[in-house]
């Protein structure tokens, strides 16, 4: 399975009246899922759910590649 960068949120079921708004509907989780946290907190929240997704999704070439993309996109200086 090759690493998918396009947009893909959807619910099963759920019809939208508008492409982006799966996407919307998903920050509002997250923020809502870091609200009340402390900095700390948030980071904890952040590296399990890393983790319990990246079990999930279970490919390693897939996670190899995504990494790969995340950290092209930090700057090291």
């Amino acid at each position: 399975m090759p690493l998918n960068t396009e947009p893909n949120f959807h619910e099963p079921g759920r019809r939208y009246f508008r492409d982006f708004s799966p996407g919307d509907d998903f920050y509002q989780m997250l923020i809502d899922t870091h609200r009340g946290l402390s900095d700390e907190q948030s980071a904890q929240v952040n590296a399990q759910l890393i983790l319990i997704l990246s079990n999930h999704i279970g490919d390693i070439a897939v996670l190899r590649e995504a990494m790969a993309l995340a950290r092209a996109g930090v700057s090291t200086d």
